[in-house]
């Protein structure tokens, strides 16, 4: 792993639909009308719904499995640790396609078995110059 770093990943496009924003304002409770209300949301800057920006951040797992990301042999699993950093840059509208790309920042081990992993992960909207996020993000992976 240590080879790697530096090394990056880029997933397949995928469409965020208002479907997906909807169940997310249900799984989370955060049903403020930028997110679910078009016709509300289309009077504001954004034109129409956006999605969460935590929806954008956890569609990350999903995105890497799609990217070719290898896995660690001999890994048990894998926990979200945290982030050093994470940005909102820019609104995911509903109906826009997103992709992941994730570079390897590091991968130590911190005691025997247990490595830190830290990735960089860019949330890119097709067509769009800025992404919708960027992130530096902590797994612990057993092994």
């Amino acid at each position: 792993m240590a080879a790697r770093i530096g090394t990056e990943h880029v997933s397949d496009w995928v469409e965020v639909t208002q479907a997906m924003i909807d169940q997310f304002a249900e799984a989370t409770g955060d049903h403020q009308f930028i997110h679910v209300d078009p016709d509300r949301a289309a009077q504001t800057p954004f034109g129409g719904t956006i999605a969460h920006g935590f929806l954008s951040l956890s569609l990350m797992p999903m995105l890497a499995a799609r990217s070719g990301v290898p896995r660690i042999a001999g890994a048990r699993m894998g926990v979200n640790y945290g982030g050093n950093k994470v940005r909102f840059v820019a609104p995911v509208r509903s109906g826009k396609r997103v992709r992941g790309r994730f570079t390897l920042l590091k991968f130590v081990e911190r005691q025997p078995g247990t490595w830190e992993q830290v990735q960089q992960y860019v949330l890119e909207i097709e067509g769009e110059e800025k992404p919708a996020l960027i992130a530096e993000w902590i797994s612990l992976v057993y092994v």
